[in-house]
């Protein structure tokens, strides 16, 4: 009685190894910087109006901005001006040069969008959340391709390369606490409002933006 054919051997476990991890191009990058900045830019948007605030170097600028008059872009550029040491020591110069160019760009951005992007009316929870939910989905399209925006961004990389500390972890304690200390200086409803947004945005981070889940290169 002829023997039945056998199984086809399955590959085990160990055997398994993970695709190489594939370069991004130039292009690519270039068109994932403008990207995310864009959204970030878009989630500004929603804070402004909503009169809200965010953490990292944004949070700093978003205060000065409302204290002083000054805006935002403009704060926010030069809030980043000595991040750009730690960044070429720490992360190389092709994240240094690319964190460089998507500041530069939101720093502009944000100073014309007025002009194409106005809200008739924005309930502040609401512009917390959407702006949290938009401004994480454009940092995480910067991460994956070796970008930030500076400041704690660039903080928050250097803790996950070196220690496996998650990036997201590390930018929500740091955006709660600057959120606080806009108690001296916005009512605290909207300061409600604006953790939540903090929160929602760090949870994009925190669920997306893990280390080994993606190789950026």
């Amino acid at each position: 009685m002829p023997s039945s054919p056998s199984a086809p051997a399955t590959p085990s476990c160990a055997t398994l190894t993970a695709p190489a991890a594939v370069p991004h191009t130039l292009t690519e990058d270039a068109l994932a910087i403008f990207t995310g900045v864009l959204l970030i830019s878009v989630g500004v948007a929603f804070f402004t109006t909503a009169g809200l605030l965010t953490g990292g170097t944004a949070g700093l600028a978003f205060l000065l901005h409302y204290a002083t008059g000054i805006g935002f872009g403009k704060i926010f550029f030069v809030l980043n001006l000595p991040f750009y040491w730690l960044a070429l020591r720490k992360l190389g110069r092709a994240f240094t040069i690319k964190t460089f160019a998507a500041v530069l760009l939101l720093s502009l951005l944000t100073e014309v969008q007025s002009q194409w992007l106005q809200f008739a009316q924005l309930q502040p929870l609401y512009a917390a959340i959407a702006g949290g939910l938009i401004t994480g989905t454009g940092f995480l399209v910067l991460f994956r391709h070796r970008c930030s925006l500076g400041g704690v961004g660039i903080a928050a990389l250097y803790l996950q390369d070196r220690y496996g500390w998650r990036a997201g972890k590390v930018q929500m304690a740091v955006d709660c606490c600057i959120v606080l200390l806009a108690l001296w200086t916005v009512d605290p409803v909207r300061v409600a409002c604006s953790i939540a947004g903090a929160v929602a945005l760090n949870l994009v981070l925190a669920m997306n933006h893990r280390p080994g889940r993606y190789m950026a290169v």
